[in-house]
């Protein structure tokens, strides 16, 4: 059973972790920025492949609204490093999870024990490292991007 996705108004766990390019990426480096916290259950999947796809087609979209997209997964940062030059993900950072296994996934409420994946879920972290927008999908379903950009643009008004 999956634990209990963080809510609205609460501090997001800060992290670090791999991008594709085995670069660590630290959550709180972002702080002045809205982050877009985009969890997928794995790389190399249909509806995966749109959720990141569709953040990449609209990096500069979120790029203009002060946000940064992250993608993340329990993948390992080879797997993170084919699948983004297999979907020409140049821009956004595809976060590996791998190890300990699901870690960040866990601490944000969305780990799927059954499976040892994370859930579809999406958070919008403030400037000043809060969650203001939280959103969990279907594992079929993914994310809709236009949703997510009007949320991060009220956000930013």
């Amino acid at each position: 059973m999956p634990n209990e996705a963080l809510a609205m108004g609460e501090l997001a766990p800060d992290f670090t972790l791999k991008d594709q390019h085995d670069h660590p990426v630290t959550l709180s480096e972002f702080r002045g920025k809205q982050v877009v916290l985009s969890f997928h259950p794995l790389a190399w999947t249909g509806v995966c492949t749109t959720q990141m796809k569709d953040l990449e087609a609209r990096h500069a979209d979120i790029l203009g609204l002060g946000a940064v997209a992250l993608g993340i997964s329990v993948d390992s940062v080879p797997c993170k490093k084919a699948w983004a030059a297999s979907m020409g993900v140049s821009e956004t950072a595809l976060l590996a999870d791998f190890w300990p296994h699901g870690k960040v996934i866990q601490s944000y409420g969305i780990f799927h024990e059954e499976f040892g994946i994370s859930r579809r879920v999406v958070f919008i972290v403030n400037e000043e490292g809060r969650i203001t927008w939280r959103k969990i999908y279907p594992t079929k379903q993914a994310p809709d991007i236009v949703e997510i950009l009007e949320n991060l643009e009220e956000d930013s008004a």
